[in-house]
């Protein structure tokens, strides 16, 4: 019996230090991170409506507090010289130069699909979460605890890229999982995180179904990028940013 107890101790330990070592960076309720191929760097949502840039080994070159919103998902438009956060509650979506870090845009996005399908949420403080950018085009996520197809489906939701203050949903995407708390668009497949179910998911939208997922490690997933050099990174709601060789999971 204390051969087990030990055994169950140490791989507790070992687990615990894997966290830490991946860990790079310390931000308090980190809930979404994307990396810029224009800057070579990676910018950090912030729960109470802060912005973190920091470099790929997470020393904190910036941080700018943008005011009270409660952001979620992030992106990087590059051609644009922009970022776009994701705010929860409000459906709004909060454009920001990735140069001074200054409000540029607010665009709201209507819950509507086809003038008729109202998309629900299961709970008021919830909503859209995750946000990436393809193309010409902006994938969100309906972050949701309930899977379809139940009144409150847990959705991927396609908007237009647009100038307009309010937007409508133009497709809706199945993917079987619940609270999808991340997005990020690499090497042409949708990258999600489900913080529920610990997964990383990789979503073709050309078959328009989950390819391939891989277990991770269990802590508050809210964010999920890629950079240039084959490493994949996490925001932790708990207040850090984990970085792991993409190998890691099986990519």
């Amino acid at each position: 019996m204390k051969r087990i107890i030990l055994l169950g101790v140490m791989f507790f330990i070992v687990i615990g230090c894997e966290g830490k070592s991946n860990e790079i960076a310390k931000i308090p309720e980190a809930s979404g991170i994307c990396f810029s191929q224009k800057s070579k760097t990676l910018f950090v949502a912030h729960d109470e409506g802060k912005v973190f840039e920091i470099d790929k080994n997470g020393k904190i070159l910036r941080e700018r507090r943008l005011g009270k919103y409660d952001l979620e998902g992030v992106a990087c438009d590059d051609i644009k010289g922009e970022l776009l956060f994701a705010v929860e509650g409000k459906d709004n979506i909060l454009v920001v130069g990735q140069k001074n870090l200054k409000i540029r845009n607010y665009i709201n996005i209507k819950r509507v699909y086809h003038d008729k399908m109202i998309l629900k949420k299961d709970r008021k403080n919830k909503g859209l979460e995750g946000i990436a950018i393809v193309g010409d085009a902006l994938f969100l996520s309906n972050q949701s605890d309930v899977f379809l197809p139940k009144k409150n489906p847990s959705l991927l939701i396609k908007v237009e890229k647009s100038n307009k203050k309010k937007v409508t949903i133009s497709k809706l995407f199945e993917h079987g999982h619940k609270d999808i708390s991340g997005l990020t668009y690499h090497d042409k497949y949708l990258y999600m995180v489900s913080d529920t179910e610990d997964l990383l998911l990789k979503y073709s939208l050309d078959e328009k179904k989950v390819v391939f997922t891989a277990k991770l490690p269990a802590f508050a997933q809210e964010g999920v990028a890629f950079d240039d050099e084959g490493y994949i990174y996490f925001a932790d709601d708990n207040g850090a940013v984990l970085k792991y060789k993409k190998e890691k999971f099986g990519l």
